[in-house]
């Protein structure tokens, strides 16, 4: 997947996880876990949604990784192999 398609499959993924928050709103750089008051519970269920989505498994250790949208996408592309 691309940047473009990274972010998408992002952003359905915290639709899923925080329904009533515009995910399209965020801030691409604000703090995930502040911006959509999401707790360790449904950081877990956005890495389960994430790799549902995209098929890259996320360890434990790299959770603080997905720190914001900007960071989540890298960290995304990084774990296909992308430049």
């Amino acid at each position: 997947m691309n940047e473009e398609q990274l972010h998408a499959a992002l952003l359905g993924a915290l639709a899923d996880v925080a329904p009533d928050v515009d995910a399209a709103a965020i801030d691409p750089d604000a703090d995930l876990a502040e911006e959509l008051e999401i707790d360790s519970i449904d950081r877990l269920n956005l890495v389960v949604a994430l790799h549902e989505r995209i098929g890259v498994e996320i360890p434990e250790r790299d959770y603080g990784r997905l720190s914001s949208v900007n960071a989540t996408v890298a960290y995304l592309l990084a774990a296909q192999g992308a430049p």
